[in-house]
């Protein structure tokens, strides 16, 4: 990375102003003024449909009316009880998140101008060189990622900032992050629905876990190359800056949204920070590589 000293490590919201409202905080887009948690009974009937198109892959067209989140605030309230379904129903625990629209790539290509947060289970997480069965998808895609794993609970006084996140961090891993398409027409879904359904995640992969030293200058993060190929094939690349101008500012970002939620992040817990290249959609047969810079690679196969 350019200056940031590492060694291997060997442990072990698309959102628009239709959708939120004019009275959103802008500084803190999942907060907005006057937001009402939905009812239990939406927020059940919300998450359960929601249950029944990730475990079925059948896609939806939208949540229903009476049930539909309308605001970022109601769509993490759905989003909570989506993940105790999940894993009850065999996902297992929750054992990190996901970061989406942290890059101009991104957000350009959905039309959401701010990160949105989802969950990762333990049953979809995979390290080195990852197979998943295309049966396990609806439509699958994958995003070139960098991944954190936390040294300890990020719970704060203060508001979290790039400066102050960096002695969180134990290690830095390279990461594909499956994403899964479940709807009949993504575009046309709200976007507290898209966070209510941990906003498109469906796994990830991780590499060889590399430790950071937190005294080491943090601004190298921003160096960091990161390429995805398919089959061989180059199809997208980019560099650490396009997080959020760094990548911890996406770590601060979520651990702000988890302490104001009353969910601090947790020591141990994996964070994907964001793709650095736009989604590409793969089918049966396809290998995926990720490389990054100073933290090496990993691969998935679709069989």
């Amino acid at each position: 990375m350019g200056g940031l000293v590492l060694r291997v490590y060997l442990p072990s919201i698309w959102y628009k102003d239709r959708d939120v409202g004019a009275s959103a905080n802008p500084a803190c887009p999942f907060l907005s003024m006057g937001s009402r948690m939905p009812s239990s009974l939406s927020s059940e009937s919300a998450a359960m449909a929601l249950l029944r198109a990730r475990t079925t892959l059948q896609p939806i067209d939208e949540l229903s009316a009476d049930c539909r989140p309308t605001d970022l605030v109601a769509a993490y309230a759905v989003q909570g009880r989506l993940n105790r379904l999940l894993a009850d129903t065999g996902f297992g625990p929750v054992v990190g998140a996901k970061i989406g629209c942290t890059t101009a790539v991104m957000q350009s290509y959905l039309g959401i101008p701010h990160p949105c947060a989802g969950a990762l289970f333990a049953a979809t997480v995979r390290e080195g060189d990852a197979v998943f069965p295309r049966t396990a998808f609806r439509r699958p895609g994958v995003e070139c990622e960098v991944a954190v794993e936390l040294a300890r609970d990020m719970v704060s006084d203060l508001p979290f900032t790039l400066a102050s996140v960096a002695p969180f961090v134990a290690a830095a891993r390279a990461s594909i992050e499956i994403v899964d398409d479940r709807w009949t027409d993504f575009r046309k879904v709200s976007t507290p629905s898209l966070v209510a359904d941990n906003f498109f995640n469906a796994g990830c992969v991780l590499g060889r876990a590399v430790t950071i030293d937190a005294a080491a200058d943090a601004a190298a993060w921003s160096t960091v190359q990161g390429s995805l190929q398919i089959n061989g094939a180059d199809v997208g690349s980019g560099t650490g800056q396009d997080i959020l101008g760094h990548p911890l500012e996406a770590l601060a970002w979520l651990a702000n949204h988890r302490q104001q939620a009353g969910a601090p992040l947790r020591a141990g817990e994996i964070v994907t920070l964001g793709s650095l290249v736009k989604t590409v959609w793969i089918g049966a047969g396809d290998t995926v590589t990720v490389t990054l810079s100073d933290l090496g690679t990993c691969s998935l196969r679709l069989t």
